[in-house]
């Protein structure tokens, strides 16, 4: 599927028009749920008319439904995962990480090899910093 023909701007305003662009059906394969997938990023997160809603209602309950089928839940990242990625980001090291937390650098070494804990007043400085949820870093 072209990508220039998912440009929302260029998608038609009915129904009829967008199942000409792209028949709704059942998703059997790899291809088709890309190719469903693309129509549906192309429509969300626009102002929509009556018949593109009702189109995207129909296109994303086919993706969801093949996803609950053949793609796999991502595993869970734990927190020190989720800050040693926010540092990383970020272009910080433990040293910086010390400094956020107002501890020194070998306690920010030792929470970054999982030999030491976040404490709850670490995880609200790393929360407000980062500007993420509390829950991202205490899982």
């Amino acid at each position: 599927m072209n990508s220039t023909a998912w440009d929302f701007a260029r998608l038609p305003k009915t129904y009829s028009g967008l199942v000409a662009l792209h028949m709704p059906r059942p998703i059997h394969d790899d291809a088709a749920y890309e190719n469903a997938a693309e129509v549906v990023h192309a429509l969300a997160g626009h102002k929509l008319n009556h018949d593109q809603d009702d189109y995207l209602a129909i296109m994303s309950g086919l993706v969801e439904d093949y996803e609950k089928e053949n793609v796999a839940e991502p595993k869970p990242v734990s927190g020190i995962e989720a800050l040693k990625f926010l540092l990383d980001e970020n272009g910080l090291t433990a040293d910086d990480l010390g400094e956020i937390i107002g501890v020194n650098r070998s306690i920010a070494y030792r929470i970054l090899k999982g030999a030491r804990n976040l404490t709850a007043d670490h995880v609200k400085k790393l929360a407000a910093r980062f500007a993420v949820s509390a829950d991202l870093l205490l899982a």
